[in-house]
């Protein structure tokens, strides 16, 4: 059975659930406790950072690569289009998200969040090991000050990263004004990557993690101004998720 190493947190992780789900693929997920789950990945990819897909002897890293990968050995749903054009357009924006979206999601949110252990422990042990909470509690301080070191988070670089999604997201919203679909006319790894990355901003169903009730007021002030040029995000996550 394919097995998915994980974050329940992860929207780069949800780009595979998605994309599992989406082609009916049967899956087991393996939630893994941040800052224990390096030596898992480490050795099956060589990297520390997850989504990990292992697929009997084969293990592929990056969400990128493993919607590839996902396509070529399972062609049927397939979320990349046939049409060259298409193919390229959907890739450009995946691309676009993994780039653009992503880490500056990821900046914004932790940013305030991670100030917050009441809430955060409980996203980042759901799923996961009985003693997920316990061993979390004790390590945070030590946790907290390593991801900010390692993903660079501070009040300067989540200034930089509300900007960039400000634009981000205007931008998708003017793109998708008279079309449904981000390329073409159908649901495409283009929807469920940009949909997937922005998802942590409007808190969708179906994500695959249980939502705090609101965020932090810093946090709420920010992305509730950009509730209805993501309500798109909510729409696709409905229909298609």
């Amino acid at each position: 059975m394919i097995e998915l190493y994980q974050f329940p947190i992860s929207h780069y992780c949800e780009k595979v659930r998605w994309a599992l789900d989406f082609k009916g693929l049967e899956h087991r997920k393996v939630n893994l406790l941040p800052g224990f789950h390096a030596k898992k990945t480490i050795d099956l990819v060589g990297k520390s950072s997850v989504p990990v897909l292992v697929d009997g002897s084969v293990a592929v890293k990056n969400s990128c690569d493993i919607i590839d990968y996902l396509d070529d050995k399972y062609p049927a749903h397939s979320l990349t289009p046939d049409n060259d054009a298409l193919r390229t357009q959907a890739l450009e924006w995946e691309r676009y998200g993994d780039v653009e979206i992503g880490p500056y999601v990821r900046c914004l949110c932790y940013h305030t969040l991670l100030n917050h252990p009441k809430i955060v422990i409980p996203i980042f042990t759901q799923g996961g090991p009985w003693y997920g909470k316990l061993m979390l509690k004790f390590i945070y301080p030590k946790l907290h000050a390593t991801m900010r070191k390692f993903m660079k988070i501070n009040d300067g670089t989540a200034e930089i990263a509300r900007e960039r999604l400000h634009e981000a997201i205007d931008k998708i919203y003017q793109h998708r004004k008279d079309r449904e679909f981000i390329v073409g006319q159908e649901f495409s790894r283009a929807d469920l990557t940009l949909a997937s990355l922005l998802a942590p901003l409007s808190r969708p169903d179906g994500f695959g993690l249980s939502w705090p009730e609101a965020y932090p007021e810093q946090l709420e002030d920010i992305v509730t101004p950009w509730g209805d040029k993501l309500a798109w995000v909510n729409d696709l996550y409905a229909k298609y998720r």
